[in-house]
Protein backbone atom coordinates (compact mmCIF):
# COMPACT_ATOMS: atom_id res chain seq x y z
CA UNK A 1 0.00 0.00 0.00
CA UNK A 2 1.22 3.48 -0.96
CA UNK A 3 1.10 6.63 1.48
CA UNK A 4 1.23 9.86 0.24
CA UNK A 5 2.60 11.84 3.10
CA UNK A 6 1.64 16.08 2.45
CA UNK A 7 -0.18 17.66 4.76
CA UNK A 8 -0.99 17.90 8.46
CA UNK A 9 -0.81 13.66 8.75
CA UNK A 10 -0.61 12.04 11.82
CA UNK A 11 2.82 11.05 13.19
CA UNK A 12 2.67 7.44 12.12
CA UNK A 13 1.96 8.48 8.37
CA UNK A 14 4.66 11.28 8.80
CA UNK A 15 7.75 9.73 10.41
CA UNK A 16 10.60 10.95 7.51
CA UNK A 17 8.12 13.66 6.30
CA UNK A 18 9.43 16.14 3.86
CA UNK A 19 10.56 19.42 5.40
CA UNK A 20 8.13 22.57 5.97
CA UNK A 21 8.42 25.31 4.02
CA UNK A 22 10.65 27.57 5.26
CA UNK A 23 14.84 28.65 4.96
CA UNK A 24 17.13 25.69 5.85
CA UNK A 25 20.81 26.47 6.22
CA UNK A 26 23.76 25.15 3.84
CA UNK A 27 26.74 25.01 1.78
CA UNK A 28 26.76 23.83 -0.88
CA UNK A 29 29.13 24.43 -3.82
CA UNK A 30 29.34 21.94 -6.54
CA UNK A 31 26.44 22.56 -9.71
CA UNK A 32 24.46 18.90 -11.30
CA UNK A 33 22.83 17.57 -14.31
CA UNK A 34 19.92 19.61 -14.79
CA UNK A 35 16.15 19.46 -16.72
CA UNK A 36 14.66 22.37 -18.56
CA UNK A 37 10.90 22.61 -17.83
CA UNK A 38 9.78 25.79 -19.36
CA UNK A 39 8.10 28.65 -18.00
CA UNK A 40 10.15 31.78 -17.60
CA UNK A 41 10.43 34.57 -14.61
CA UNK A 42 10.32 32.56 -11.04
CA UNK A 43 11.05 29.47 -12.88
CA UNK A 44 14.61 30.30 -13.44
CA UNK A 45 15.50 30.26 -9.34
CA UNK A 46 13.28 27.24 -8.72
CA UNK A 47 15.35 23.55 -8.29
CA UNK A 48 13.77 20.24 -7.47
CA UNK A 49 15.92 17.37 -5.96
CA UNK A 50 13.99 14.10 -6.39
CA UNK A 51 15.25 11.12 -4.88
CA UNK A 52 13.89 7.78 -5.27
CA UNK A 53 14.97 4.53 -2.75
CA UNK A 54 14.29 1.34 -2.50
CA UNK A 55 11.50 2.40 -0.29
CA UNK A 56 10.46 5.93 -0.74
CA UNK A 57 9.88 8.60 -3.44
CA UNK A 58 10.86 11.84 -1.94
CA UNK A 59 10.49 15.18 -3.81
CA UNK A 60 11.59 19.32 -2.47
CA UNK A 61 11.37 22.19 -4.39
CA UNK A 62 13.22 25.17 -3.29
CA UNK A 63 14.40 28.48 -4.21
CA UNK A 64 18.12 29.57 -2.73
CA UNK A 65 17.76 32.56 0.31
CA UNK A 66 20.62 33.64 1.35
CA UNK A 67 23.35 30.64 2.43
CA UNK A 68 20.53 28.22 2.22
CA UNK A 69 17.26 27.59 0.41
CA UNK A 70 13.86 28.16 1.30
CA UNK A 71 11.59 24.89 0.90
CA UNK A 72 8.43 25.91 -1.48
CA UNK A 73 6.90 22.41 -1.40
CA UNK A 74 7.67 18.88 -1.05
CA UNK A 75 6.19 15.21 -1.37
CA UNK A 76 6.86 12.24 0.28
CA UNK A 77 5.36 8.38 -0.55
CA UNK A 78 6.10 5.02 0.33
CA UNK A 79 6.42 2.99 -3.19
CA UNK A 80 8.39 0.09 -1.81
CA UNK A 81 10.37 -0.16 -5.09
CA UNK A 82 12.22 -2.35 -3.62
CA UNK A 83 9.85 -5.02 -2.57
CA UNK A 84 11.15 -8.37 -3.73
CA UNK A 85 13.94 -7.43 -5.00
CA UNK A 86 16.89 -9.18 -2.90
CA UNK A 87 14.74 -12.90 -4.34
CA UNK A 88 13.74 -12.10 -7.43
CA UNK A 89 16.80 -9.61 -8.62
CA UNK A 90 14.42 -7.47 -10.40
CA UNK A 91 11.92 -4.62 -10.05
CA UNK A 92 8.63 -6.21 -9.68
CA UNK A 93 5.77 -4.92 -12.07
CA UNK A 94 3.49 -3.85 -9.07
CA UNK A 95 6.58 -2.11 -8.16
CA UNK A 96 6.74 -0.53 -10.82
CA UNK A 97 3.72 0.69 -10.80
CA UNK A 98 3.92 2.58 -7.71
CA UNK A 99 6.86 4.03 -7.98
CA UNK A 100 6.18 5.52 -11.56
CA UNK A 101 2.23 6.78 -10.19
CA UNK A 102 4.27 8.83 -7.59
CA UNK A 103 7.04 10.19 -10.28
CA UNK A 104 3.71 11.11 -11.89
CA UNK A 105 2.71 13.03 -9.24
CA UNK A 106 6.25 14.96 -9.16
CA UNK A 107 5.74 15.75 -12.68
CA UNK A 108 2.94 17.58 -12.10
CA UNK A 109 3.90 19.59 -9.13
CA UNK A 110 7.25 20.57 -10.80
CA UNK A 111 5.45 21.40 -13.82
CA UNK A 112 3.08 23.42 -11.80
CA UNK A 113 5.64 24.94 -10.28
CA UNK A 114 7.33 26.03 -13.17
CA UNK A 115 10.68 24.04 -12.08
CA UNK A 116 13.53 25.27 -14.24
CA UNK A 117 16.27 22.52 -12.70
CA UNK A 118 16.01 19.61 -11.59
CA UNK A 119 17.99 16.45 -10.34
CA UNK A 120 16.27 13.00 -10.19
CA UNK A 121 18.23 10.37 -8.58
CA UNK A 122 17.89 6.53 -7.95
CA UNK A 123 19.83 4.39 -5.45
CA UNK A 124 19.98 1.10 -4.40
CA UNK A 125 17.04 -0.38 -5.44
CA UNK A 126 17.71 0.92 -9.11
CA UNK A 127 21.49 -0.37 -8.48
CA UNK A 128 21.05 -3.56 -7.98
CA UNK A 129 18.43 -4.34 -10.36
CA UNK A 130 18.53 -6.39 -13.16
CA UNK A 131 15.55 -4.61 -15.55
CA UNK A 132 16.58 -1.02 -14.25
CA UNK A 133 17.04 -0.04 -17.68
CA UNK A 134 13.56 -0.96 -18.68
CA UNK A 135 12.40 1.08 -15.55
CA UNK A 136 13.92 3.94 -16.34
CA UNK A 137 12.71 4.24 -20.01
CA UNK A 138 9.19 3.81 -18.00
CA UNK A 139 9.58 6.98 -15.87
CA UNK A 140 10.85 8.56 -18.63
CA UNK A 141 7.83 7.50 -20.97
CA UNK A 142 5.20 7.36 -18.08
CA UNK A 143 5.96 9.91 -15.67
CA UNK A 144 7.89 12.72 -17.69
CA UNK A 145 11.18 12.11 -15.17
CA UNK A 146 14.84 11.50 -16.20
CA UNK A 147 16.25 9.42 -13.54
CA UNK A 148 19.94 9.32 -12.67
CA UNK A 149 21.21 6.06 -11.26
CA UNK A 150 23.87 6.90 -8.87
CA UNK A 151 26.73 5.60 -7.45
CA UNK A 152 27.37 4.59 -3.74
CA UNK A 153 30.01 7.15 -3.87
CA UNK A 154 28.18 9.70 -4.99
CA UNK A 155 25.33 9.21 -2.48
CA UNK A 156 27.60 9.16 0.45
CA UNK A 157 28.74 12.96 -0.97
CA UNK A 158 25.58 14.12 -0.95
CA UNK A 159 24.24 12.79 2.01
CA UNK A 160 26.96 14.26 3.93
CA UNK A 161 26.22 17.64 2.35
CA UNK A 162 22.85 17.51 2.74
CA UNK A 163 23.39 17.08 6.54
CA UNK A 164 26.93 18.78 7.08
CA UNK A 165 25.32 21.84 9.45
CA UNK A 166 24.16 19.17 11.74
CA UNK A 167 28.17 18.07 12.21
CA UNK A 168 29.52 19.86 15.26
CA UNK A 169 32.87 21.35 15.04
CA UNK A 170 33.86 19.95 18.40
CA UNK A 171 34.43 16.71 17.02
CA UNK A 172 36.68 16.17 15.25
CA UNK A 173 35.40 12.94 13.40
CA UNK A 174 32.32 12.05 12.58
CA UNK A 175 30.11 8.80 11.32
CA UNK A 176 27.02 9.59 8.86
CA UNK A 177 24.57 6.77 8.39
CA UNK A 178 21.48 6.21 6.64
CA UNK A 179 19.11 3.59 7.21
CA UNK A 180 17.66 2.79 3.30
CA UNK A 181 15.05 -0.37 2.14
CA UNK A 182 17.69 -1.96 0.12
CA UNK A 183 20.84 -0.64 1.45
CA UNK A 184 22.82 1.16 4.87
CA UNK A 185 24.94 3.61 3.76
CA UNK A 186 27.58 4.59 6.15
CA UNK A 187 30.29 7.56 6.15
CA UNK A 188 32.97 7.78 7.44
CA UNK A 189 34.24 11.83 8.02
CA UNK A 190 37.53 13.87 9.09
CA UNK A 191 37.35 17.56 9.53
CA UNK A 192 40.44 19.21 8.54
CA UNK A 193 42.58 21.56 10.10
CA UNK A 194 41.17 24.06 7.88
CA UNK A 195 37.65 23.34 9.17
CA UNK A 196 36.66 21.30 5.98
CA UNK A 197 34.67 18.24 5.89
CA UNK A 198 36.76 15.42 4.27
CA UNK A 199 35.37 12.00 3.33
CA UNK A 200 37.58 9.12 3.85
CA UNK A 201 35.64 6.36 3.79
CA UNK A 202 31.95 5.20 2.59
CA UNK A 203 30.35 2.01 2.50
CA UNK A 204 26.99 0.71 0.61
CA UNK A 205 26.31 -2.13 2.46
CA UNK A 206 24.07 -4.16 0.95
CA UNK A 207 21.19 -4.42 3.48
CA UNK A 208 18.38 -2.01 4.28
CA UNK A 209 14.75 -2.96 6.23
CA UNK A 210 13.22 -4.29 3.22
CA UNK A 211 15.75 -6.58 2.41
CA UNK A 212 16.52 -7.69 5.92
CA UNK A 213 12.69 -8.06 6.37
CA UNK A 214 12.12 -9.92 3.64
CA UNK A 215 15.44 -12.39 4.67
CA UNK A 216 14.79 -13.25 8.28
CA UNK A 217 11.34 -13.12 8.68
CA UNK A 218 11.26 -10.15 11.41
CA UNK A 219 7.87 -8.86 12.11
CA UNK A 220 6.31 -10.94 15.44
CA UNK A 221 8.85 -10.34 18.53
CA UNK A 222 10.88 -13.36 17.60
CA UNK A 223 13.79 -12.26 19.74
CA UNK A 224 15.80 -14.89 18.02
CA UNK A 225 15.28 -13.94 14.34
CA UNK A 226 15.85 -10.19 15.59
CA UNK A 227 19.48 -11.29 17.26
CA UNK A 228 20.39 -13.19 14.69
CA UNK A 229 19.93 -10.06 12.17
CA UNK A 230 21.64 -8.03 14.48
CA UNK A 231 24.48 -10.39 14.74
CA UNK A 232 24.77 -10.42 11.00
CA UNK A 233 24.75 -6.43 10.65
CA UNK A 234 27.18 -6.27 13.27
CA UNK A 235 29.67 -8.37 11.65
CA UNK A 236 29.44 -6.62 8.28
CA UNK A 237 30.82 -3.08 10.47
CA UNK A 238 32.70 -4.69 12.49
CA UNK A 239 34.46 -5.34 8.69
CA UNK A 240 34.20 -2.24 7.42
CA UNK A 241 36.04 -0.79 10.62
CA UNK A 242 38.31 -2.89 10.61
CA UNK A 243 39.82 -0.88 8.01
CA UNK A 244 39.28 2.54 9.08
CA UNK A 245 39.67 2.73 12.47
CA UNK A 246 37.10 5.27 14.14
CA UNK A 247 36.41 3.36 16.68
CA UNK A 248 38.87 4.56 18.75
CA UNK A 249 37.74 8.22 18.25
CA UNK A 250 34.54 7.22 19.94
CA UNK A 251 36.38 5.71 22.32
CA UNK A 252 37.88 9.16 23.71
CA UNK A 253 35.04 11.46 22.80
CA UNK A 254 36.34 12.80 19.44
CA UNK A 255 33.23 11.24 17.27
CA UNK A 256 29.83 12.22 16.57
CA UNK A 257 27.25 9.66 15.22
CA UNK A 258 24.51 11.51 13.18
CA UNK A 259 22.02 9.40 11.59
CA UNK A 260 19.45 10.26 9.18
CA UNK A 261 16.61 7.56 7.97
CA UNK A 262 13.02 7.22 8.97
CA UNK A 263 14.65 4.16 11.67
CA UNK A 264 15.66 6.95 13.15
CA UNK A 265 13.43 9.76 13.03
CA UNK A 266 10.61 7.29 13.90
CA UNK A 267 12.57 6.25 17.25
CA UNK A 268 13.17 9.96 18.37
CA UNK A 269 9.74 10.84 17.62
CA UNK A 270 8.71 8.11 20.20
CA UNK A 271 11.10 8.35 22.35
CA UNK A 272 10.12 11.80 22.17
CA UNK A 273 6.52 10.62 23.28
CA UNK A 274 5.29 12.78 20.20
CA UNK A 275 1.25 12.42 18.67
CA UNK A 276 1.97 13.78 16.16
CA UNK A 277 5.52 14.30 13.67
CA UNK A 278 7.26 17.38 14.25
CA UNK A 279 9.86 18.08 12.05
CA UNK A 280 11.03 21.17 14.04
CA UNK A 281 11.40 18.91 17.08
CA UNK A 282 13.21 16.11 15.60
CA UNK A 283 15.93 17.59 13.42
CA UNK A 284 19.18 18.24 14.67
CA UNK A 285 18.13 16.72 18.34
CA UNK A 286 20.49 14.93 20.11
CA UNK A 287 19.81 11.70 22.15
CA UNK A 288 21.43 9.31 24.53
CA UNK A 289 22.29 6.39 23.38
CA UNK A 290 21.63 3.79 25.53
CA UNK A 291 18.14 5.25 25.42
CA UNK A 292 17.66 4.55 21.98
CA UNK A 293 19.29 1.41 22.15
CA UNK A 294 16.55 0.38 24.72
CA UNK A 295 13.74 2.05 23.09
CA UNK A 296 15.00 -0.18 19.96
CA UNK A 297 15.22 -2.99 21.46
CA UNK A 298 11.66 -3.08 22.92
CA UNK A 299 10.12 -2.22 19.44
CA UNK A 300 11.62 -4.92 18.03
CA UNK A 301 10.25 -7.33 20.17
CA UNK A 302 6.50 -5.99 20.05
CA UNK A 303 4.47 -8.03 18.19
CA UNK A 304 2.79 -6.35 14.70
CA UNK A 305 0.16 -5.00 16.60
CA UNK A 306 1.57 -3.45 19.26
CA UNK A 307 4.00 -1.15 16.65
CA UNK A 308 0.98 -0.35 14.87
CA UNK A 309 -0.53 0.97 17.92
CA UNK A 310 2.80 3.41 18.61
CA UNK A 311 1.64 7.00 17.02
CA UNK A 312 4.98 7.68 15.39
CA UNK A 313 4.98 3.75 13.83
CA UNK A 314 1.83 2.80 12.30
CA UNK A 315 0.66 0.42 9.98
CA UNK A 316 3.24 1.53 7.12
CA UNK A 317 6.27 1.55 9.05
CA UNK A 318 5.43 -1.34 11.47
CA UNK A 319 6.67 -4.20 8.95
CA UNK A 320 10.35 -2.62 8.67
CA UNK A 321 10.88 -0.79 11.55
CA UNK A 322 12.13 -3.73 13.24
CA UNK A 323 14.95 -4.62 10.43
CA UNK A 324 15.85 -0.81 11.21
CA UNK A 325 15.97 -1.10 15.17
CA UNK A 326 18.86 -3.94 14.38
CA UNK A 327 20.90 -2.17 11.71
CA UNK A 328 20.76 0.89 15.08
CA UNK A 329 21.84 -1.79 17.64
CA UNK A 330 24.95 -2.70 15.66
CA UNK A 331 25.58 0.54 14.64
CA UNK A 332 25.94 1.10 18.44
CA UNK A 333 27.46 -1.76 18.66
CA UNK A 334 30.39 -1.03 16.48
CA UNK A 335 31.10 2.03 17.46
CA UNK A 336 29.76 2.95 20.97
CA UNK A 337 29.14 6.77 21.58
CA UNK A 338 27.34 8.52 24.10
CA UNK A 339 24.66 10.48 21.96
CA UNK A 340 23.07 9.80 18.59
CA UNK A 341 22.39 12.95 16.88
CA UNK A 342 19.11 12.51 14.46
CA UNK A 343 18.90 14.75 10.78
CA UNK A 344 15.44 14.90 9.15
CA UNK A 345 17.43 15.68 6.34
CA UNK A 346 19.85 14.09 3.96
CA UNK A 347 19.92 12.97 0.35
CA UNK A 348 17.31 15.87 -1.44
CA UNK A 349 18.56 18.73 0.67
CA UNK A 350 22.37 17.98 -0.44
CA UNK A 351 21.60 17.79 -4.04
CA UNK A 352 19.70 21.17 -3.71
CA UNK A 353 22.93 22.88 -1.64
CA UNK A 354 24.70 21.10 -4.43
CA UNK A 355 22.97 22.19 -7.24
CA UNK A 356 22.88 26.22 -6.23
CA UNK A 357 26.68 26.12 -5.90
CA UNK A 358 26.62 28.71 -3.05
CA UNK A 359 29.15 27.39 -0.77
CA UNK A 360 31.63 24.72 0.44
CA UNK A 361 31.80 21.44 -0.99
CA UNK A 362 32.37 18.22 0.81
CA UNK A 363 36.29 16.89 -0.01
CA UNK A 364 36.73 13.00 -1.21
CA UNK A 365 39.73 11.95 -0.02
CA UNK A 366 41.82 10.33 -2.62
CA UNK A 367 42.65 7.81 -0.19
CA UNK A 368 39.15 7.05 0.97
CA UNK A 369 37.88 4.28 -0.71
CA UNK A 370 34.32 2.92 -0.07
CA UNK A 371 33.98 -0.93 0.59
Amino acid sequence: MSLETTGGAPCAFRSAGPAPAGDVPGTPRRSSSRLKTGQAGIAASLYGALDLGTNNCRLLIARPSGEGFRVIDSYSRIVRLGEGLGRHGALSTEAMDRAVKALAVCRRKLDRRGVSQLRAVATEACRKASNSAEFLERARREAGIELEIISAREEARLAVIGCQSLLDPRFSRAIVFDIGGGSTEVVLVRRGEDERLHLVGWASLPFGVITLTEAFGLGEGDAQAYAKTRAMVHQALAEFEARHHFARHAANGGMQLLGTSGTVTTLASVQLKLRHYDRRRVDGSWFDSGAMRALARRIALMDRAQRVAQACIGRDRADYVVAGCAILEALFETWPVDRLRVADRGLREGVLRSMMAIGEDVIVDRQGAGQ
